[in-house]
Order: C-alpha cells, then sequence, then structure tokens
C-alpha cells in the first residue's frame, strides 16, 4: 500500500467515523435519571424530615418534577429554602408547585436549597432506614426510588 492509498483510507475511516457519531439520535424528549439520593435523619419527636437527590436530564426538552409521594409521609411537598427579612432560614412550598428540569441539565435537592419535605412523619427517620419514595414528572411520568436515611 503506498503512502497516498493509506493516507486516503485513513482520512475515509476518520469521516465515515465521524458520520456515524454524528447520526446517533438524542433522547427524544426528556430523559431523567436521579442519583445521590438521601434522606436527613430527624429525631423521633421530629414531625418532618427531607429527600435530598441530584435530577439528570439528558434529553432535549425540559422536564418539571411536579410532585412526590411516599408511604413514610403524611404530606409530601416540594420545598425550597429562603432567607426571611429578618435573615433568618426559612421554608416553603416550591413557587408554581414546579421544579424545573432544564434539557441537557442538572438540578441539585440540597441542604438549604430545594427539597422534597416529609410532613408528618409516619416513620422514624434512623441512620441506615430505607425509605420508599415515588417522584413524578410533567413529561417522563412517574419514578420509584429508595432513599437511604444518612448523616450529611
Amino acid at each position: 500500500m503506498t503512502k497516498k492509498t493509506w493516507l486516503l483510507s485513513l482520512s475515509f475511516v476518520i469521516l465515515l467515523s465521524l458520520l456515524l457519531a454524528a447520526c446517533q439520535p438524542t433522547p427524544e424528549g426528556p430523559a431523567i435519571s436521579i442519583e445521590g439520593i438521601w434522606g436527613r435523619p430527624s429525631p423521633k419527636v421530629a414531625t418532618a424530615g427531607a429527600f435530598y437527590m441530584v435530577i439528570k436530564n439528558k434529553g432535549n426538552e425540559t422536564d418539571s418534577l411536579m410532585n412526590a409521594s411516599s408511604s413514610a409521609c403524611g404530606v409530601v411537598e416540594l420545598h425550597e429554602s429562603y432567607k426571611t427579612e429578618e435573615g433568618m432560614m426559612g421554608m416553603r412550598p416550591v413557587e408554581g408547585g414546579l421544579i424545573e428540569i432544564p434539557a441537557d441539565s442538572e438540578v441539585e435537592l440540597k441542604i438549604g436549597g430545594l427539597h422534597i419535605m416529609c410532613i408528618d412523619k409516619l416513620v422514624d427517620f434512623e441512620t441506615g432506614a430505607v425509605l420508599p419514595l415515588t417522584v413524578e414528572f410533567v413529561k417522563s411520568g412517574s419514578i420509584d426510588l429508595d432513599v437511604e436515611i444518612r448523616e450529611p
């Protein structure tokens, strides 16, 4: 094989590889995955607990977390932490009731930020416990999760 033939063959292989890579389909709509799921321990006398996670959307459309439920909680709400006028930290339901997950992005639910609030706990949030949680998205539907209760 001559040097010219070899270079031509190599160029063809590279071009073909680039074309095949460009033809790979991107996910239609949102493509939600959830990582780092955990819950914070709370004392037996506390009536509330919180769940945290990283929600990733590798799709090409925005999706929104709209609801969550758990048999461990009387009520589950999507919450955010905020600073009051007095400079204290407070919690409230998210404005509009949705947590938007932009396309090709991620949103972290974390201490001091967005989180899923368990109100009227029906079980103790003891370190090592694993609790069920279902999260529901506008476009992606419901996803069942197991939440480990652990220290931050």
